[in-house]
């Protein structure tokens, strides 16, 4: 009887969901560490947008940014959010006094002279925010191509020789005002975060209103090309529900990697850190580098077909 126990034990213990989950992200980390990125050479300038709050929006923003620069990417982060927390995530200056996207954006300061890089990676920099981005929006009514200030600069900064990116992330405020409609025409791509959660789609409708509408009127090049399932819980059934209902409605568009709910995610801002550098062997670090090959792979089959 006791050998029978024993066994029944064993069993358990290497069949039990804690020693599934752990067989399942070593393999997924096996799988990174032997994945082909071949980057395509060119820029992309995407915007991370939700006008709903909540969604995991600058989060996402940060740790894609850090997850691209770990696969190889060379990464600006546009901190087009008055809160600066993806300068916090970053761990890079903006106090009041640091120069910012708001000198670029109303005193015309070039992006070179106001562009840091996070201590995270070499090939991760940001052009931070500061308190005095939450005035922006009224000052940018009286400037001249108002909607176009971003678009200006971020172009001037890129035509610097050895200015190459791989890509360039713009994180919004969860508004559609001057400084998202900035992000918008500076942008060719939206990136669109969705919780995993009740009304997950509420306001979706809005924002691809928003996104026709920048594309009628002053980028035609804008698409949404990239949303990316947050904050999921494989354990109910309104997670699975409402992934399946949004890849029912964006098929192409949809992300194959979900993001899951995770500790570590929610943690790493706190120390001033994406959750790549914060825990990278973490659930949630594995989920955002996972996403950022398939979003360097997809970018380099497009370019193949």
């Amino acid at each position: 009887m006791k050998q029978s126990g024993e066994a029944s034990s064993s069993f358990s213990l290497y069949d039990s969901p804690i020693a599934r989950e752990i067989a399942d992200l070593s393999a997924r980390r096996r799988a990174l560490e032997a994945a082909d990125v071949t980057l395509s050479g060119r820029t992309r300038v995407l915007t991370v947008s939700n006008q709903k709050g909540g969604v995991g929006k600058t989060t996402t923003a940060v740790n894609m940014s850090a997850a691209l620069a770990s696969v190889g990417a060379r990464v600006l982060v546009v901190d087009l959010d008055p809160q600066g927390n993806a300068s916090t995530a970053l761990g890079v200056k903006h106090n009041a006094e640091t120069p910012s996207i708001y000198d670029v954006l109303i005193n015309e300061v070039p992006l070179a002279d106001i562009v840091q890089t996070s201590p995270e990676s070499p090939n991760l920099l940001c052009a931070p925010s500061t308190i005095h981005l939450a005035g922006a929006e009224i000052e940018l009514v009286s400037q001249v191509a108002r909607e176009h200030r971003l678009r200006g600069a971020l172009r001037e900064y890129l035509e610097i020789e050895g200015n190459h990116f791989d890509f360039v992330i713009i994180d919004c405020p969860p508004s559609l005002g001057l400084l998202t409609i900035n992000a918008f025409t500076a942008a060719d791509e939206v990136m669109i975060p969705i919780q995993c959660e009740y009304y997950a789609l509420e306001g979706l409708s809005q924002l691809l209103g928003s996104v026709q509408m920048i594309q009628k009127h002053l980028n035609p090049k804008l698409h949404v090309s990239t949303i990316l399932l947050t904050m999921y819980d494989g354990r109910t059934r309104l997670a699975q529900q409402v992934a399946e209902e949004v890849r029912s409605h964006f098929t192409h568009e949809v992300l194959s990697t979900v993001i899951p709910r995770s500790v570590r995610v929610s943690e790493a801002p706190s120390f001033g850190q994406t959750v790549i550098a914060y825990d990278g062997q973490s659930a949630g670090a594995i989920a955002y580098r996972e996403a950022a090959v398939e979003i360097v792979a997809r970018d380099t089959t497009e370019k193949d077909s």
